[in-house]
């Protein structure tokens, strides 16, 4: 279950994603299958080739990519997350759901 962003900010990862740019969603997310994750980025981008491309340099393999629908992307989470996030200087999402103000 993914909760804690505004529909805007989804709105708006979904249209990068669909431009082809690399775009970065991060909420919060609960599932029994990771009880000590409680936070997900979705890094989405509909060339799959760029897309690919991307996650080879941080040893993501393309077998891991969600494409089942319109907007392909990795799930990132736990520590993986917050490394990735820091080298794409993308941690304030992150950050903003931490610290508790997503401001709903």
């Amino acid at each position: 279950m993914a909760f804690g962003i505004k529909r805007q900010e989804l709105y708006a990862w979904k249209r990068a994603v669909e431009q082809g740019e690399i775009a970065f969603l991060t909420h919060y997310w609960l599932d029994d299958r990771f009880p000590d994750t409680n936070t997900v980025t979705k890094v989405g981008c509909s060339d799959l080739k760029k897309l690919i491309n991307w996650g080879k340099q941080y040893g993501l393999r393309q077998e891991w990519i969600h494409a089942r629908d319109e907007y392909p992307h990795f799930d990132l989470m736990g520590e993986r997350q917050v490394e990735i996030l820091k080298q794409e200087n993308c941690l304030d999402q992150l950050t903003r759901l931490k610290n508790g103000k997503n401001n709903m």
